[in-house]
């Protein structure tokens, strides 16, 4: 360390960190800026799948008695709300592995998988965690040719099967289209699937369908198929922030995923006891299904009006086909009008996804939705 002694290094670093700390103490959350935990007034955010109607009060209540024993690392409460879980469904709490949302089991799930062969999916998939687990893999994605109507086709992806395949992964309703496949469709190509390789159905939507207990799939690892249904708390429970998920799957198939995970030492004390009293809180989830139908029919009827049209939904996001505009230039130009939507996934240039938001907000896309198209190019 040329020019400089060993004592005039650790005094300057330890009078930049007490300006650090001091600049540290200053700061107060009563005079924090609005969108610190949140967006700012005045801006729709409509651009995550978020349900801003949660957390519900029984799970605001929770938290904040959680919270006063957050010096203790999760242990009982995820307990209990693994027995819940098991409970509902006729299994026992070894079929259920919780994790911080359900992007980490996804995650160690195609992680594992990728250590085997390659991953089958569609074209159009939430990506993000198969991407994740084949990162620092020889073996990829496998991706069906696009669809016209955009939807899954399950007899192409079973005619893809082949020795190659260690996992297909199906998303169910479908992100970011929103479809839902037919129930006995899946159910049967799963079913047939799992003899060939592991199984994975995405039902972070599932409690938004008209039907949620004929959409699941679930009772294919009651029946001890090789397959594994990951959920997740922050959709329609409304707890994005508080990151809280779950996968369903035989205990054998589970312990690939244990492995990578950090089990119940990652989860937080806030954030599971919000799950556990948002779980049978029918009370909340009506509220929360009945505020996000209304809003996609606002969105409907706006996109109607405008001559444009969406993927029929049952989710709380609607796709939005905008037939010749660029989606990342609409992004855009609604960004300008403090809309905030997505942009193009993938190469599907024309398509634009928004999320379902408070009611206020949704008649903020409204409203900005001409003008917005009037600039897109």
């Amino acid at each position: 360390m040329t020019g400089i002694s060993r004592r005039s290094f650790f005094i300057g670093s330890a009078v930049a960190g007490v300006s650090t700390l001091a600049s540290a103490r200053t700061f107060s959350l009563d005079a924090a800026p609005v969108n610190l935990f949140g967006p700012a007034s005045g801006i729709a955010k409509l651009n995550a799948n978020e349900n801003p109607y949660g957390p519900s009060p029984k799970a605001l209540k929770a938290m904040v008695k959680a919270s006063a024993h957050g010096a203790y690392y999760v242990r009982r409460s995820a307990q209990i709300l693994r027995e819940m879980i098991a409970e509902r469904h006729g299994l026992s709490p070894d079929y259920v592995v919780l994790s911080s949302g359900s992007s980490g089991v996804l995650t160690y799930l195609a992680l594992a998988a990728s250590q085997q062969g390659k991953i089958l999916a569609p074209d159009l998939f939430w990506d993000t965690t198969s991407l994740m687990g084949v990162r620092n893999s020889s073996n990829g994605i496998v991706r069906l040719p696009k669809s016209t109507s955009l939807s899954i086709d399950l007899e192409a992806m079973e005619g893809a099967l082949d020795s190659d395949i260690s996992m297909v992964h199906v998303t169910n309703p479908n992100n970011p289209t929103g479809m839902v496949l037919d129930s006995a469709e899946l159910r049967a190509f799963c079913s047939r699937a799992s003899e060939k390789c592991t199984v994975l159905v995405d039902e972070a939507y599932n409690e938004l369908t008209a039907d949620p207990a004929a959409s699941t799939m679930i009772p294919l690892v009651k029946a001890g198929k090789n397959v594994a249904v990951a959920r997740t708390f922050s959709k329609i429970y409304g707890l994005a922030g508080m990151r809280v998920g779950y996968m369903i799957a035989k205990p054998e198939l589970l312990e690939r995923v244990k492995q990578y995970g950090l089990g119940d030492y990652g989860l937080n004390q806030a954030g599971v006891a919000a799950a556990v009293a948002s779980y049978n809180d029918n009370e909340f989830l009506e509220y929360s299904k009945a505020k996000i139908i209304e809003a996609r029919e606002m969105v409907s009827e706006a996109l109607q009006q405008n001559g444009l049209t969406a993927l029929p939904s049952e989710t709380n996001f609607m796709f939005v086909n905008l037939r010749t505009k660029n989606a990342e230039s609409f992004r855009q130009a609604m960004a300008d009008r403090n809309v905030l939507i997505r942009g193009i996934y993938r190469d599907y240039t024309h398509w634009s996804r928004v999320s379902m938001g408070k009611l206020e907000d949704i008649q903020q896309y409204v409203d900005a939705l001409p003008a917005a198209l009037a600039v897109t190019g």
